[in-house]
């Protein structure tokens, strides 16, 4: 069965921060593959840094490696948000993922969010 992931505006996906350099690659019919990294991730969509902007609306296949495999994924670019000379965040929203890629992309997203609730908490001082 394929996925074909939906936001809601009204109660969208929970978006984890990427702390580590997570490369994704990038691929589109007609042009070179690319890499980006991944900032942001969601069971929707997530957050690239790019070099260079790629076209709005375009239609790409992802490769995230995450510690519950790798995520392939077929994704739409969305409007560029940020734009530098080192680079730029380009959103992007999951189109299309099948069973065994969408389970990966949930235990990823399970794992990520507990490093992060983890790494968040105040260390634990010693009794005196």
């Amino acid at each position: 069965m394929t996925y074909f992931p939906e936001s809601n505006p009204a109660n969208p996906a929970r978006r984890v921060k990427i702390h580590d350099s997570i490369v994704v690659a990038i691929r589109s019919e007609g042009r070179q593959p690319t890499r980006g990294k991944l900032r942001d991730l969601s069971a929707t969509g997530g957050l690239l840094l790019l070099s260079k902007a790629l076209e709005e609306g375009d239609f790409v296949e992802l490769a995230i490696p995450t510690s519950a495999g790798t995520v392939h994924g077929m994704a739409e670019l969305l409007a560029t948000k940020q734009e530098s000379p080192s680079g730029c965040m380009q959103p992007f929203r999951f189109v299309a993922l099948d069973d065994e890629n969408h389970s990966i992309l949930h235990k990823a997203l399970e794992s990520l969010l507990y490093q992060t609730l983890v790494g968040s908490r105040p260390a634990k001082r010693p009794s005196p």
